[in-house]
Formats: structure tokens, C-alpha cells, sequence
């Protein structure tokens, strides 16, 4: 063997060998614990392998009481999970818009059949048509998200991608706008699940009351039931003091969603568990305002039953009440078991589901859980980039060393390689990759940059193409290059 090839190798040997100290690891749920003992060794057991979770806070509720619990951290420092620790709750926040929905009927102050438009005159054209009681339901035939335009669509992408806000200034008057120039699908009257309705639904009951939808929310239902710590941060806003940091199951910080307009259907919400347990209880004893919204109402297919906002799940010989959320970083259940008088709160600060883990604590059998934790499309679409992404700039680097075009695609192609790498451990979904991959693709580009090296001499600065061309190329992927590193930084 050639002393040049000896020395590639152990090049990169060297190299992922170093990666591998600093290759990708996923948090996972520490030893920490606060609250009740009984409740969160309880947890563990039905959490199983914690991998991808950091921290949780769990409340059972039981006749006549309600047990809180936190485990893990709050964040990367390791803070341990307090009962004051607040939690984005994403959607959890709609089954809270069908109970003021709920609750304003039983007020006589508006119908169920009352048109979206009748609350929210600025809404124009077939939306406007839709019933409060559809949207509350998921039944108005909207879509889950309007999409307005190519860019909008590409902002959403790259938001769930990279963990980013996709609700950024999207506030009140945007989401009429867009309301204004959708039509209703020929869906209409089926369940398809949709935040854009929840939101109108909230806004709309906002609109009626002559309030702000948080302000609604808190007059309504939050003081009444003595919810201290739930609050909306919207339109930029930092989050509560003390709060969790959210993440994607593989560690990458996921950025809080502020988007003021979608705010009824679960976007700045934050609470605690102990909150959270608070509202089951209440609903529980009938006592909430609002707890009418619970009754199933209209046929949901495979979800069941479904009332203003809340699912009904047969699981076996279990009837489940209940509603999860998911943010960029954060993960809620909220169930509860009419019949045993039972309910749990589970909220996780990654987009690892918990829902399984309150299931069980519910007392639902595993063999009952069948599709309630599955990977998912965003995950593959994690695994692709982690293996693509981890392995691309060192096969390309060898690609053209084997061609030898010119200096100025070698400069380019060693410039992209690392930073290839950097997307591949922001992006990728290293919770079903092992980060060791993450390594060997380091110790591929570094082998591969110590061949282009001693080819470099014997290569022409530029070759084949009008030159011109070349050079704007090259500064189109360096381009490129510079704005994946703002991006991912």
C-alpha cells in the first residue's frame, strides 16, 4: 500500500475518531425527579426507553385529588421540572376554545349554528358560511393550514424542517385574509382535522365578545378555574420565566411558536401540568365552564366521537376523552376516563409523543396502543437527511478528485462538504440514526479532502466552461453555502 493512501486513511481515522466524541446524541430522560414519588416511578415504568425525551411533567387526576410530578430537566443545563415549569401545549389549546365555545352557548350569547361570518364580519366569501359548531368539530371542510402562495408553502416546509416558528407574524388580520380567499373543501360535514378552523372559531368568539382571544380565554375559563400559570406569549414575545426548552427528539432546539392569529388552535400557549390537571378535574365534576364541550357530538371515523374540540376514543373496554398538541419542541396529552373518574396531563418538552405514556397511565393495555407512537413522515424525511446529508460532500469530494475538472469546483466542493455536515447533525433524526454514521461521514470528507489536497497542484484553476460561467457557479454555491450556515447557526 502506498504511503499517500496509508496516510488518507489514517487521516480520517483520525478525524472520525474525534467525531465521534462530539457525534449527535439525543437527550434522554435523567434520574431527576420532584413532586410525587409514586407518580413519577409510575411514569417511568410506562415511559419505557428514554431516549429522545428530556424532561416531563405529568398530573394524575384521582377522586379527590390530583398528583403532580416532573422528571428529567427543563433544559440542556439540567434544570429539574418543577410543578411551576410551563410547557408549550400546542393544540391541547383547542379542546380550551371548544369549552368557551361551549360556554358562550350555554350563556345564550351565541348558536351553534351561528355563521362564522354573524362573529367575524371582516370574512368574506364561502368561509364565511361555515357554523361555529363545524368548526369547532373540524367539520367546516378547511384545511389544516392555508397555503397562500408558493413561498408560504416553502416557509412551512423549511420551518418543520429545521424547527423554526411557521406561525411568524401571522396575527389576526392575516388569518382573516386568508380566510377570505379559501373556499370550504367538498369535505364539508366530514371530520379533517384543521388548525386554520379552530383558529377562526376562536377568533371569531374573540371578535363577538369585543375582546382579544387570550383575554376571552382568561376571563372565561382560566381565572374562573384558578389556571395561574397558563398565559399566551404571542407575536415575538419570550416565553413565561422558568419555562422548558423545546427540542426535536434528537436535540436540536426547536424556536416557540408566536403567531397571534392562530393562537385559538394552539400556537404561544403555555401551561403546567398541575394547570392542565386542574381543567381535567373540573371537566371531570362537570363543574368547568364549558364541560358540555366534552360530549361526544358527530362521528369522527377512526378517532371515534368527537364534540367542540375534544375526541372520544374507544381503547378496548376503555371510553377516552381527550386531546394531544405538538409544537417545534414540545410534545401534550391531556385524557381523562369518565368511567373509572381518572384523568392525566402529560407534557414533554421534545416532539417525542407522549401520548402513549398517559394512555398507560390511564390504565390503557399496550396490546391497545397499536399506532398511538409511530415515527411518522417527518422522521423518515430526518433519517434521509441524516444519511444523505452525513455522507454527501465526502462522496462528492472523491467524485471530482477522480475527475480532476479544475481548482475552482475542488475549492467549491471542499468548502460545501463541511458544511454539509453541520445540516446533517442539525437536521437529521439522529433518535432512529445512530450518530456513529454522523462520524463516519466526518472521516470520509476529511480522507477525501487530504486526496483532493494532493491533487490540487497538478490541476488547471479553471477548465471546460466559459470561464464566466464557472466563477458564477462557484459563487452560487458558495452563495448557497453561506445561507444554509445562517440558517442552521
Amino acid at each position: 500500500m502506498r504511503t499517500s493512501t496509508i496516510a488518507t486513511i489514517l487521516v480520517g481515522l483520525v478525524a472520525g475518531g474525534i467525531a465521534l466524541a462530539g457525534m449527535p446524541r439525543p437527550p434522554h430522560l435523567t434520574d431527576r425527579t420532584t413532586g410525587d414519588a409514586d407518580l413519577a416511578a409510575a411514569v417511568r415504568d410506562a415511559v419505557g426507553a428514554t431516549e429522545g425525551l428530556r424532561g416531563l411533567s405529568v398530573a394524575l387526576v384521582e377522586p379527590g385529588r390530583i398528583r403532580v410530578a416532573g422528571l428529567g430537566a427543563r433544559n440542556p443545563a439540567g434544570a429539574p421540572v418543577e410543578a411551576d415549569t410551563t410547557f408549550e401545549i400546542g393544540s391541547v389549546t383547542k379542546p380550551l376554545t371548544g369549552m368557551l365555545l361551549a360556554d358562550r352557548i350555554a350563556a345564550g350569547v351565541v348558536r351553534p349554528d351561528d355563521r362564522l361570518r354573524d362573529a367575524l364580519p371582516a370574512v368574506t366569501g364561502p368561509t364565511g358560511e361555515v357554523t361555529l359548531a363545524e368548526l369547532a368539530s373540524h367539520r367546516a371542510g378547511l384545511p389544516r393550514v392555508p397555503i397562500t402562495s408558493p413561498v408560504h408553502l416553502a416557509r412551512i416546509w423549511w420551518a418543520n424542517l429545521a424547527a423554526a416558528d411557521p406561525y411568524a407574524g401571522q396575527d389576526t388580520a392575516w388569518l382573516v385574509r386568508a380566510a377570505s380567499s379559501t373556499e370550504p373543501g367538498d369535505g364539508r360535514g366530514e371530520v379533517n382535522y384543521s388548525n386554520f378552523g379552530a383558529a377562526l372559531l376562536g377568533q371569531a368568539l374573540a371578535a363577538q365578545a369585543g375582546t382579544s382571544y387570550p383575554e376571552l380565554l382568561d376571563r372565561e375559563l382560566l381565572t374562573p378555574l384558578g389556571m395561574r400559570h397558563t398565559s399566551a406569549h404571542l407575536d415575538g414575545a419570550a416565553p413565561p420565566a422558568g419555562h422548558a426548552t423545546g427540542s426535536r427528539a434528537g436535540g436540536r432546539p426547536a424556536d416557540p411558536w408566536t403567531g397571534s392569529g392562530w393562537t385559538p388552535a394552539g400556537v404561544g400557549t403555555w401551561s403546567t401540568a398541575g394547570d392542565l390537571g386542574t381543567l381535567v378535574a373540573a371537566v371531570l365534576a362537570g363543574t368547568g365552564p364549558g364541560a358540555d364541550a366534552t360530549t361526544p357530538r358527530f362521528d369522527a371515523g377512526d378517532q371515534g366521537r368527537i364534540g367542540y374540540g375534544w375526541f372520544t376514543t374507544r381503547h378496548g373496554d376503555r371510553e377516552i376523552v381527550w386531546h394531544n398538541g405538538g409544537t417545534g419542541g414540545f410534545r401534550a396529552y391531556v385524557g381523562l376516563d369518565r368511567a373509572a373518574g381518572r384523568g392525566v396531563v402529560v407534557l414533554g418538552n421534545t416532539d417525542r409523543k407522549v401520548d402513549p405514556i398517559g394512555l398507560r397511565l390511564l390504565g390503557v393495555p399496550g396490546k391497545d396502543l397499536a399506532g398511538t407512537d409511530g415515527v411518522g413522515l417527518p422522521g423518515w424525511v430526518g433519517v434521509g437527511l441524516a444519511v444523505t446529508l452525513s455522507f454527501m460532500g465526502g462522496w462528492s469530494l472523491v467524485s471530482i478528485v477522480r475527475r480532476g475538472p479544475d481548482r475552482l469546483t475542488l475549492a467549491g466542493t471542499a468548502v460545501s462538504a463541511p458544511v454539509l455536515l453541520l445540516l446533517a447533525y442539525r437536521l437529521g433524526e439522529w433518535t432512529l440514526v445512530p450518530g456513529w454514521v454522523w462520524a463516519a461521514g466526518c472521516a470520509a470528507s476529511a480522507a477525501a479532502l487530504v486526496s483532493a489536497v494532493r491533487r490540487w497542484p497538478a490541476l488547471p484553476l479553471v477548465a471546460g466552461a466559459p470561464p464566466w460561467r464557472r466563477w458564477g457557479g462557484t459563487a452560487v454555491e458558495l452563495t448557497l453555502v453561506v445561507l444554509a450556515l445562517l440558517v442552521v447557526l
